[in-house]
């Protein structure tokens, strides 16, 4: 099982979303154990204060240092696992992305710090933080949105989580390229109708349009991601098919 603690200022944020659909389900498969605590109560002053000014002055407030280190400590007092993946949430971090959930997901035990203000005391980044991690190019008001992301995107990677073990194997980015497009019933929908290729029943064809209609979408929405990745020769005579039909 999985054990994921999650330090916020508003663990309340958090209800709705791990107690629904596939992360709900992960918790009741025993997949995964969440435990989302409010790292104001390691607070050391009466206050309960957890931030402060910045020294040599600026706008905004700073994450003071002692209660994440002390939350920290805590949560890893009573861990399984000897060194848990602590991932701080942060613009400054590695842009995340689906191999960086894949290897999340392989640990047992992973510690998310949410912050807030304009920023964390500087040693929780050198001391205590093993990952820094930014879902993108933009700023919001804290982490938890962030670390709602990551949780949903490792946790439906766990063994039996979801209900078919290849789902998330064909899934956008998982092979590198953007997922083909998905058609059900009716195949007619007011004079929308559904490829032929899909309902021939010829599977070989299928898997053959599928794959060409990955590298097309791939092509023309996120060409960068070609760059990344080393395709098939059978991929490569796809992929010039597809360039000779935006010509």
């Amino acid at each position: 099982m999985m054990k994921i603690d999650i330090l916020t200022l508003f663990p309340e944020m958090f209800s709705g979303v791990l107690g629904q659909s596939i992360l709900q389900k992960a918790a009741e498969k025993s997949a995964v154990c969440y435990n989302v605590v409010n790292f104001r109560e390691y607070a050391d002053n009466k206050h309960s204060t957890v931030d402060d000014y910045p020294y040599g002055g600026g706008a905004g407030m700073v994450l003071k240092p002692q209660p994440i280190f002390d939350a920290v400590s805590a949560l890893k007092e009573k861990a399984i696992s000897k060194k848990p993946r602590v991932i701080l949430l942060c613009p400054q971090g590695e842009r995340y992305e689906q191999r960086k959930a894949e290897e999340l997901a392989q640990e047992d035990h992973l510690i998310f710090i949410c912050g807030h203000y304009e920023g964390y005391d500087e040693r929780i980044r050198e001391h205590v933080v093993t990952d820094e991690i930014s879902i993108g190019d933009y700023v919001l008001t804290g982490g938890e949105l962030g670390a709602m992301v990551v949780v949903d995107s490792v946790v439906r990677l766990l063994p039996e989580v979801l209900g078919n073990q290849e789902s998330h194997m064909k899934d956008s980015f998982s092979t590198g390229l953007l997922e083909h497009p998905h058609y059900t019933r009716p195949a007619d929908f007011r004079g929308l109708k559904v490829p032929d290729v899909l309902i021939s029943g010829n599977h070989k064809l299928i898997e053959e349009w599928r794959n060409k209609e990955a590298l097309r979408r791939t092509l023309l929405r996120r060409p960068d991601l070609l760059e990344k990745i080393e395709l098939t020769k059978e991929q490569e005579k796809w992929l010039k098919e597809v360039k000779k039909e935006h010509e």
